[in-house]
């Protein structure tokens, strides 16, 4: 029988696993997927309308592992609505020499949440500005608030602004995370971010704009909402004018992340793109030019899925 590991004792082993171990496994999650060291076959997807939601399942194999992993995770945005989490899901974990099944994490969704507000710190930690003066959130469900949360782990800022599309949720997500050390102002007008932030995260399930353009020089965008085709969080103008968009995925991004849109209309130049891996893989330490404006555009690899589901399968058998 397969070792079935349930929500609880993998937060325990996580416990166990220091941020810096964390945030390694996820920079090589982006290397080893631009290096071609991975396996990842294209994101399965379901969508659904009523209620809505959808279902991503990423799957695929290193050739360093001794494991192939197939993750299912959900997200039904009314959940909450009836007392419900938003996300839900769990890894199957195989052995590649026999496809044994070896475990199964039932984590509830948590490991890719966890393992996307990773990415979002890692992209912070290579591509945000010196100096981060104030930082925005696009969003007040869980992911805008994990974010904030890890990337505080790579930044001195505590200055917050969060947008929201209710006075409610803004004034609880402000509440919410000023118990955590934050200074968190709200407003329901998404351009007081771009007019005060250095570096904003966007995470949301819109199907169209929100951020607007007019950023300061200097600015990192982390679009981390748009991961199937149809969503968009920042008006195109931003990613126009960007100049280094940084992807977790060509092929991803292209098809369904943000730059999909401006991808498929022409309005983007390949001298624009580049894998997050790709810089990090480079020998010479990546060089932020001060008013360069950059847009990562993050719509989860499964080399993410793999390799912390490795990590906590090691910890575990310790």
């Amino acid at each position: 029988m397969p070792n079935i590991i349930n929500k609880t004792d993998i937060l325990k082993v996580l416990d166990r696993i220091s941020h810096a171990e964390l945030m390694a496994t996820m920079e090589r999650s982006f290397t080893s997927y631009t290096s071609g060291e991975a396996t990842v076959p294209p994101v399965g997807s379901l969508e659904f309308e009523k209620p809505p939601g959808g279902v991503h399942i990423k799957y695929g194999y290193l050739t360093t592992s001794p494991y192939y992993v197939i993750k299912i995770a959900s997200g039904f945005y009314d959940n909450p609505k009836i007392g419900l989490p938003g996300s839900n899901g769990l890894n199957l974990v195989f052995r590649q020499e026999t496809g044994e099944l070896e475990a199964i994490l039932l984590d509830e969704g948590y490991l890719t949440d966890l393992r996307t507000a990773l990415a979002g710190a890692v992209v912070a930690k290579h591509f945000a500005p010196p100096q981060v003066d104030r930082i925005g959130i696009v969003g007040t469900g869980l992911q805008a608030r994990m974010q904030l949360e890890q990337i505080a782990q790579v930044t001195n800022c505590r200055e917050v602004i969060v947008w929201g599309r209710s006075a409610e949720k803004v004034e609880t997500y402000r509440h919410d995370m000023e118990t955590k050390g934050f200074n968190v102002s709200t407003t329901l007008n998404a351009a007081d971010l771009t007019a005060t932030c250095n570096l904003i995260i966007t995470a949301t399930p819109s199907k169209k704009p929100i951020l607007p353009a007019g950023l300061r020089p200097g600015t990192l965008v982390i679009a981390m909402g748009a991961d199937t085709p149809g969503k968009q969080e920042l008006d195109v103008t931003i990613l126009e004018n960007a100049d280094l968009i940084v992807l977790d995925s060509n092929s991803q991004c292209s098809h369904h992340g943000e730059i999909h849109k401006a991808w498929a209309d022409g309005l983007l130049h390949e001298d624009q793109l580049i894998e997050i891996g790709g810089v990090l893989m480079a020998k010479e330490r990546f060089n932020r030019i001060p008013n360069n404006i950059i847009v990562a555009d993050l719509t989860g690899i499964a080399t993410q899925d793999m390799l912390i589901s490795e990590l906590v399968l090691s910890e575990l058998n310790k």
